[in-house]
Parts: C-alpha cells; structure tokens; sequence
C-alpha cells in the first residue's frame, strides 16, 4: 500500500511550504516534492507604475536582501534610458552589494545553520536557535551579530537605510560615500575579518569531524551551475556576463548576455506549486537542472581575485577533489564569500571614486524594452520590463534565484528523505534534517525568519484510502 508523508509547514525559511515524501508498498521513499504554497503576484502589480519606481517597489519584494532587487531595477532602469551610469556609480553600487552579500550569508550561517552545527541536529528544539547559540557560545554569537551589522550598516552609510533604500536608480545612485563613512567602514574592518576568518576555521574543523556524513547525503548530485563572471572568469556579482559549468566543471555555455536569457532558460510549472520551475532549455526540463548562488558562483568562476579568498577558493576545491556539488557546501560557501565580500570592500574603501559627486547620468525613455541581471546573495536575479513611450511597465518578468533552485531543492528532499525514511518509519531527527536540506539553499520565499523556540511541524503518514496511518507532531 504507497503512502504519503506530509510536512507541513516546513519552518525556519522565508515564506510558506510544505513538503510531500511519496512511499511505494514497501516503505522505501519514491519520490519528494517541496511545495511552495503562497502567492503573491509581485510582477503584476507593477504594471501600470513608471519605470523610474521599479528600484523602489521591488525593494519591497524581501526585506532581507531588498539591495538585490534595487540593484537589479536600477540596471534595468539603465537599459530603459540607454544611458552609461558614471564609473563612480558603479563602484558605489558594487561596494552596496557586497554589503548585502554579507549581511545576508552571515544571518544565513550565524542565525539560521550555525544552531544544528554547533547544538546538534537532535538537540532540543527549543533551545536549537540563535538564543540556543548565545547561551552555548555568547562569542561567536555575538560576532555574528556584528558581521551581519557591518554590512548592515554599509548600506546604511550609502543608502540612509538599512532596509529598502531608495538609492540606487536608473542612471547611478543618490550620493556618493561620506568621509565619515569611509572613516567608519575602515575602523570596523579588522573585526570583521578575524570574524569570518574563525568562522571559516570552526566550518572546516566541523566538517573534519563531524560533518562529513551530511556532505554525501545532503543533496549531493551533478547538476549545472550559473552565475556571473567577469574577464578572464573572474569571480563576479554585479557585471560580466553568464556561465554555465557542469559538475566536472566544464564550461558548458560562456559569454551569455542577460538580454538573452529567453534562448537559454525556460520557465515550467508544476500543479502542485506557485514556485516556477527554471531549467537550461538546451537539455529541456527537468534534465536541464541547475544551481545558483554562493556555491554556483564559485564553481563557474575561475578565480575570484583577492588573496585570501582565492586560497579558501583553491582549498574548498582541494577538499571536494574537483568541482564541489554537494548542496551542503552551500554554506561553506557562503563563508568564502563574506571573505571575498570583505576583501573587495577593503578595496573599494581606499578608491576616490567612492567619494565622488559624478554618480548619475540623466536620460529619458530610449528604449521599451529591458533586461537587468545581478547577483543576488541567494544566486542570480533577472529582472525584464516592457514600457511604454510614457515609460509605464507594461509587463513584468522577474526569475528569481530561489525559483532556479527549485529542480534542486526538491532533489535534496527526495536524497534525505530516501537515506532516512526505511519500513514507513519516522526517525527521530529526520524532522531537523529535511527542513535544513532546504535551508541549504536558504530560501527566499517571502520574509526570512529562525523562530525561537520550538519549531511547529506535524507530519502524517498516510495510506491509499487517504487515511492516517501515522501521525508526528511538534506544537
């Protein structure tokens, strides 16, 4: 008798789930699914709103990485008004970037993961949570707290808000960078450093150690991989163009402009989701799954470009044997990332340009028709309008890099599930496991939380006629 397992709702991600595990007659997991079961109609309602509004509307989309979607309006807003933005325009752009890229993968790692590393996948709920992680070990916490406020407070310094900053527009940004700012940024840069760099050695250690079974189970499987790249592959996430590697890290499409990205990605639906369903269109769906973000930008670049994390890059490859593609090392990742953030933030800190008042070019509607693409901390984001002669959208398409993750996140669940679930059995821990093979991936679906306390769950196990044969809850 097939048998269905439900997990809903599937807590700690942004928005709302649910996960269905497919039984055959003996028990064994067939198939899995994550079912994304909110809709929220974004692309919709701008229509009719002036081009010129769209960094400030898209901002709303989340309000955890809302620069990604301001950035990627701002780009699209370039291509409306067929302007070059100033140099300095784009390095101010660049450096809030690289600000979001490290307050989003430290909240990822430090409030959301670090809790089932360091606490146990098995420990007690109610205490498996970032106030669990103070009292375990108040230093760590505490420095992740101040990593994700640096980059926090660089958006600020630049935006004058942390959250959805009405800065960057078609044609540049607002303003430049403050000495005071400048002054701040340096002051704070030291500590941020010997953050990620004990993070990163508290990763490696745990992987050693006690890791290395998650990294085979937890959604490890070939797929491709996109992203940006620059000049000689150069690791990139505002410019360049696209890449695609395969799981031997061969260069499988190169050069792809964004203005494109109808002849090489598609857009499936599935019944049973609101969550669309990207694939690469040359391999068709689903054969043609692929992965964005941290661990994605790592593998299609060729180096990134910076001292230190170029040697993480080179040992994270080192570790794996090759191309890493086990959906784990996500977070692995996301730590050489932030280094690589705050290296290129050093950088930038020490350039004029940052300070420069020539930060915006004027235009008007020279084109009815755009494409914008940056990289989100989450993996890559397109956002492609159609206006009219008065500049009013007329029609929205936004692909987002939780959705382009969608092929794989439902893999992941299928590859835990199947490794834990054996007799129609629900393992203790099995729980924990599944929801964090999805926060891997740290979803985006709405607003990102790590709830406190203990995670409410219920699972059932049903049989053919619909009835429940077995029943889990956690309140």
């Amino acid at each position: 008798m097939s048998k269905t397992v439900v997990i809903d709702p599937v807590t700690r991600i942004e928005g709302h789930a649910k996960i269905s595990i497919f039984l055959n007659d003996a028990g064994e997991v067939d198939d899995a699914r994550f079912h994304v079961v909110e809709y929220r109609g974004f692309e919709k309602f701008c229509e009719g709103r002036p081009f010129t509004e769209m960094a400030g509307i898209t901002a709303r989309i989340c309000g955890i990485c809302p620069v990604s979607h301001l950035l990627a309006a701002a780009k699209t807003g370039d291509k409306i008004l067929a302007v070059k933005i100033p140099v300095a325009a784009e390095k101010l752009r660049r450096m809030m970037n690289l600000a979001q890229i490290t307050q989003s993968h430290a909240l990822s790692f430090f409030h959301l993961s670090s809790p089932d590393f360091l606490l146990g996948w098995d420990s007690d709920p109610a205490k498996r949570n970032v106030f669990g992680l103070i009292a375990a070990d108040p230093d760590l916490a505490r420095a992740g707290i101040r990593l994700r406020q640096f980059g926090q407070t660089i958006i600020e310094l630049l935006g004058a808000r942390k959250i959805h900053a009405a800065w960057a527009v078609p044609g540049g940004v607002r303003s430049p960078l403050s000495e005071e700012g400048r002054t701040w940024i340096r002051d704070r840069l030291p500590e941020s450093f010997e953050t990620i760099t004990t993070a990163l050695n508290l990763f490696k250690t745990l992987i050693d150690q006690q890791l290395k079974d998650e990294i085979g189970i937890f959604g490890e499987f070939p797929s491709l991989f996109m992203g940006l790249v620059g000049k000689d592959g150069k690791w990139d996430h505002y410019g360049g163009h696209l890449r695609f590697v395969d799981s031997a890290g061969t260069v499988i499409a190169d050069g792809l402009s964004e203005d494109d990205y109808a002849s090489f990605l598609g857009e499936a639906v599935e019944k049973w989701s609101y969550l669309k369903f990207p694939y690469y269109k040359p391999l068709g769906y689903p054969a043609g799954i692929y992965r964005v973000g941290p661990l994605a930008r790592l593998n299609v670049c060729r180096y990134i470009g910076t001292p230190k994390a170029d040697q993480e890059l080179k040992e994270f490859r080192d570790r794996a044997g090759g191309v890493p593609t086990s959906s784990f090392l996500y977070h692995y990742a996301r730590l050489i990332e932030i280094l690589a953030c705050l290296e290129h933030i050093q950088d930038l800190v020490n350039d004029p340009d940052v300070v420069s008042p020539r930060v915006r070019a004027e235009g008007g509607v020279n084109e009815l028709e755009a494409i914008g693409v940056s990289e989100a901390p989450r993996g890559t984001l397109f956002h492609h309008y159609k206006v009219d002669e008065h500049g009013l959208i007329q029609k929205v398409n936004l692909i987002i890099a939780t959705g382009q993750n969608n092929l794989a996140m439902n893999k992941t669940v299928a590859q835990i599930a199947k490794h834990y679930i054996h007799n129609s059995d629900i393992p203790e821990g099995f729980l924990n496991r599944v929801e964090a093979g999805i926060r891997c991936f740290d979803p985006c679906l709405s607003c990102s939380t790590h709830a406190a306390g203990q995670m409410p769950l219920h699972v059932q196990l049903l049989g053919a006629d619909g009835h429940v044969i077995q029943e889990v809850f956690r309140d």
